[in-house]
């Protein structure tokens, strides 16, 4: 294996339930890739393994992050190793405003010196000076993801993991979001776990394909959402 994140025989039991199976995975440098499925086919969970949410001290097998054995590790740790993480759980602090937030996350890497440049830069790749005196707690749904990606982004890593993004996201919404991970991978690479296949079809990524646990097929988007087996396993009539 030879990429910046490598999964080795990685298997996840609850109880008796297998919910990720020997998973041998690997993204590449500046790659961005879609992993789907539909509900436990085991995505989430790999996808948790990889984050630290799930303690990888109870899993069998490997997950190294350039170079770095994290077997064990918890989000925190992963994170200092300049991984960004967004996950389905709400990271915001409602009370405060879109530019505190951002602040607040800037400076944990930037310093009290750095951390105001470093959120310029983010509102202006993300389009957030509209709502950057809001509080984050009136926000639209939509917005609320973006400013949990700007939050990640705030802290420049090289490697961005976003959990179900497009969740609740308007169509155009959802087109401003391509946009927006189009220009993150081009200095970080990334995972996207999502179930809509539109949006999936829209990044034009690779695309790894859970089933059972195991990966049941990967390759590029349009190949791997037109495929016969995909569309009758995981997707059905819901692709068009």
């Amino acid at each position: 294996m030879s990429g910046v994140v490598e999964t080795h025989e990685l298997t996840m039991r609850f109880g008796g339930v297998v919910a990720v199976n020997a998973v041998n995975f690997s993204l590449q440098e500046r790659e961005l890739r879609c992993l789907i499925g539909p509900n436990g086919a085991g995505k989430s969970t790999f996808f948790k393994c990889l984050t630290g949410q799930y303690q990888l001290s109870h899993a069998n097998g490997q997950v190294r992050i350039r170079g770095n054995d994290v077997t064990g590790w918890r989000s925190h740790e992963i994170v200092r190793l300049g991984v960004g993480i967004k996950t389905q759980v709400p990271s915001l602090l409602n009370g405060l405003s879109v530019e505190e937030n951002l602040w607040l996350s800037a400076r944990r890497i930037h310093g009290w010196a750095g951390a105001a440049g470093a959120v310029e830069e983010i509102v202006a790749e993300l389009g957030l000076s509209d709502i950057l005196r809001s509080e984050v707690g009136e926000l639209a749904h939509g917005q609320r993801q973006v400013v949990e990606i700007g939050v990640v982004l705030a802290q420049r890593p090289w490697l961005v993991l976003l959990d179900e993004p497009a969740a609740g996201m308007t169509g155009d919404e959802v087109e401003r979001l391509v946009s927006v991970i189009h220009r993150i991978n081009e200095t970080a690479s990334v995972i996207v776990v999502d179930h809509d296949m539109e949006f999936v079809r829209m990044l034009g990524s690779k695309v790894t394909v859970f089933h059972q646990g195991a990966i049941l097929i990967e390759g590029a988007a349009n190949h791997v959402l037109d495929d016969a087996q995909v569309r009758e396993v995981y997707i059905g009539n819901r692709v068009k």
